[in-house]
């Protein structure tokens, strides 16, 4: 997951609010300071006279809004970048050039630390000279203690603080501060967004909507590599796994090339299933299998699960209805050089299951035999829908069965919105198969879609009076 401007850890909302303003900064200063976030290009503009001598007691009561975009921006739909330039005041100490290491050690936890600026910059009126920027928030009025006093007295440094004008620019905020200060005060900014290739996709709000095409470019001018937002305009179709979208901003090119778990994929984003979210999922089922192994993938779209198998030399057999998903699956199948590997289907789940999947298990599950590693998984990724198609297995096949050992290893994905959500998937898978799972399955928590809404797995064998349908005692011998 991306946040406005951030690639690495997330800032929740609440950390930018004071008593005073949404847009106050002074809080947002301190909280960024502790992450690794930048502000790249700031630029200093020093002219003759842009520093001045202030009295150590006064406060400058400007400073609590120091660092936030122009204010007249409030409310602005059409982004004007010269409309977020801003010069703003903060603290400096005039030094010698030769001492400005020392003075950096010295008096470190009070140096300005946000990365992207220049901590030291030249004196205009002294050639020899350095002005070294102070954190605005650690001298609030201004004014150094009696520490820093003693080691300034030490380096033989003038204690008294200065002005220094610093100007900012679009080009100096990040996405999340131009967004706090563009929309209404009091709503909520932050808003997600799934990176896919050079399309990032958001779920924006109603109120954030009427902004929507000055989101769309914030985002692409604050993340190198973005040049597509779309925004979903409806929810997921459970038939084909696709949703309508409109594009916010740059260009309208939605076939896209992502790269995950070093394999790499193309699709179509506005036609087929893509969810970046899910490649911790997929690699840690791909983990389970072992060279030799069979995967039925019954849901499989463009190849997440099929193709990284493959490509660790297992059986692949490949589906899904979407025909748009069962052409990019064949495209990355030769792009990944796996195409004589994996035998690909586009059918409804049930037919795949009661048609390729039962034939290749009625003929290889009678050849095992008891020392062979050989293992059959058949994936179930429609958390939607898949657990309403466990009831297929019932009596799928017909005979002996073979040994425990062999019985197929079902991983199916469901949402959940109940207290229990683990308790909740194992009974409705339960209630599809029509025997009890207790000691028999394994549940994991896959990821949070949403407030009280979890995606999880079930992982369980088949149990063989579920798969297999006995012939009934005497039949044999009537029919002869």
């Amino acid at each position: 997951l991306w946040r406005f401007g951030y690639s690495a850890r997330l800032l929740k909302t609440n950390h930018f609010r004071t008593a005073a303003s949404n847009t106050s900064f002074p809080a947002l200063w301190m909280v960024l300071a502790q992450y690794s976030g930048r502000i790249p290009g700031l630029s200093v503009v020093v002219k003759k006279n842009s520093f001045s001598t202030m009295p150590e007691t006064v406060e400058d009561k400007a400073n609590l809004e120091l660092y936030s975009p122009h204010p007249e921006v409030r409310g602005m739909t059409l982004l004007n970048r010269e409309a977020f330039k801003r010069t703003v005041v903060v603290p400096v100490l005039k030094v010698k050039k030769e001492i400005v290491n020392s003075l950096l050690k010295s008096l470190k936890h009070m140096v300005l630390q946000r990365p992207g600026l220049k901590r030291v910059v030249e004196d205009p009126e002294d050639e020899d000279g350095r002005l070294v920027i102070l954190d605005p928030h650690k001298i609030p009025e201004f004014s150094l203690g009696e520490s820093e006093r003693e080691v300034l007295k030490q380096l033989n440094v003038c204690p008294e603080v200065s002005k220094y004008n610093l100007e900012l620019t679009y080009e100096n905020f990040k996405s999340e501060e131009i967004l706090r200060a563009v929309l209404p005060e009091g709503q909520e900014v932050t808003s997600g967004f799934s990176r896919v290739g050079h399309i990032a996709h958001l779920n924006l709000r109603d109120h954030q909507l009427p902004y929507r095409h000055l989101i769309g470019q914030v985002i692409i001018d604050k993340n190198p590599g973005v040049t597509c937002v779309v925004n979903k305009t409806n929810i997921i179709d459970s038939t084909y796994r696709n949703f309508q979208m409109e594009v916010l901003a740059g260009e309208s090119k939605l076939v896209t090339k992502v790269k995950e778990n070093n394999i790499a994929y193309e699709l179509d984003f506005s036609k087929v299933y893509w969810n970046p979210r899910l490649s911790t999922e997929h690699g840690r089922i791909i983990e389970l299998l072992k060279p030799g192994d069979v995967l039925f993938d019954v849901f499989a779209g463009i190849g997440p699960f099929a193709i990284p198998a493959a490509k660790k030399k297992c059986h692949v057999f490949a589906n899904d209805l979407n025909p748009e998903s069962y052409n990019w699956l064949l495209h990355n199948c030769r792009l990944n050089k796996v195409d004589n590997k994996i035998k690909a289907f586009n059918m409804d789940g049930r037919d795949f299951l009661l048609g390729p999947v039962r034939e290749e298990l009625s003929k290889e599950l009678p050849l095992l035999k008891e020392e062979q590693k050989t293992s059959f998984h058949i994936v179930m990724n429609l958390p939607a829908l898949a657990i309403e198609f466990l009831g297929v297995f019932r009596h799928l096949l017909v005979g002996e069965p073979c040994s425990t050992a062999g019985l197929p290893t079902v991983h199916c994905y469901g949402f959940s919105k109940h207290d229990n959500p683990t308790k909740d998937i194992q009974e409705r898978a339960e209630a599809s198969l029509g025997t009890s799972l207790d000691g028999r399955c394994s549940t994991y928590l896959v990821r949070n879609v949403a407030p009280n809404k979890e995606m999880l797995c079930i992982s369980f064998q088949i149990p063989a009076d579920v798969l297999y349908k006995r012939p009934c005692p005497g039949e044999g011998k009537e029919q002869a």
